[in-house]
């Protein structure tokens, strides 16, 4: 399977701490649990894909900076092509990741100057009806490619993440492009199914799914217009929670875009983004295709469905 994925790309550090909120003091010694790597949304998804057995066409903007080099460098070894990438900006973005015993993290994201960045869609319409899926991250560079992928009839995807309001400004042309539209259930104002069906009525997505961490994720699917709930899956401790929802997104859309049911590939992914956790490092922890349908296969994931 072949899949367009833009969106962001950084240096990410994590960084263990004792707990939330943290005490001051001076100087702490977290021995092996401060660690540097290549992150950032667009980079998580096309790692996870990729790892799933698909074909990138990945796109995003770095600096020319050191920053920049290793991200390239990683990009080649993962087999992921470096053509898309734009070196524009006055430097690399980075992000600092603290997590805790329990999995929780606070994120602290430096963008750079990434968010002034436009990209015209001309260049890229022809490879998004190549790949025939685009996942395209809530970027500012990406709101002309998303109009343009759905006005040219291809399937578009994105996460919008933390969401409060349904007519939230800054994601409403995700929203209203999207035929897959993810978020999180960390900022919702009501309950979850009463978002979700409110979203639906607002952008008539075809799928929308809310990923509710520990709970698991909940499906609105509008091929039926039924709510399902998919519990999380459990595999181990909880090391870092970081990336877990770019994992849940990726799985769905391989599996989605494979010819899963929506319901089916929401379970597969729940499965996904399960393993992944247990590792530290949004772009770590992630297992192959065969090994997700054996963990389903052996867990027959159900939904509660409404």
């Amino acid at each position: 399977m072949k899949i367009f994925v833009s969106g962001l790309l950084n240096i990410e550090t994590t960084v263990a701490v004792r707990g939330f909120p943290i005490d001051y003091y001076p100087i702490d010694y977290p021995f092996f649990g401060i660690r540097s790597a290549v992150s950032g949304v667009g980079y998580n998804v096309a790692k996870a894909l990729v790892t799933l057995g698909d074909d990138v066409n990945l796109v995003s903007f770095l600096g020319d900076d050191a920053e920049a080099q290793r991200i390239l460098a990683q990009l080649a070894r993962d087999g992921i092509g470096t053509d898309g990438i734009r070196r524009g900006l006055n430097a690399t973005p980075v992000s600092a990741v603290l997590f805790d015993p329990q999995g929780r993290r606070q994120i602290y994201c430096d963008l750079k100057d990434i968010q002034e960045q436009t990209l015209p869609p001309e260049p890229f319409l022809t490879q998004m009806k190549a790949c025939g899926l685009a996942a395209l991250c809530n970027i500012n560079f990406n709101r002309g490619l998303i109009r343009a992928a759905k006005q040219a009839g291809v399937l578009t995807a994105t996460d919008v993440h933390v969401l409060h309001d349904p007519g939230d400004g800054y994601n409403r042309d995700f929203m209203e492009n999207a035929d897959i539209l993810f978020l999180s259930d960390e900022a919702l104002p009501c309950a979850a199914e009463v978002f979700l069906r409110n979203l639906r009525e607002r952008y008539h997505n075809r799928v929308i799914v809310l990923g509710m961490g520990a709970k698991g994720a909940m499906l609105l699917d509008a091929e039926t217009e039924s709510v399902s709930t998919v519990p999380a899956y459990k595999d181990g401790p909880v090391v870092n929670t970081v990336g877990a929802g770019d994992a849940l997104f990726s799985a769905f859309l391989h599996f989605y875009a494979r010819g899963d049911g929506a319901k089916i590939a929401l379970e597969k992914a729940v499965v996904f983004a399960g393993v992944k956790i247990g590792a530290n490092g949004a772009s770590e922890g992630f297992c192959g295709e065969q090994d997700v349908e054996a963990r389903w296969n052996g867990t027959a994931a159900g939904t509660d469905s409404k």
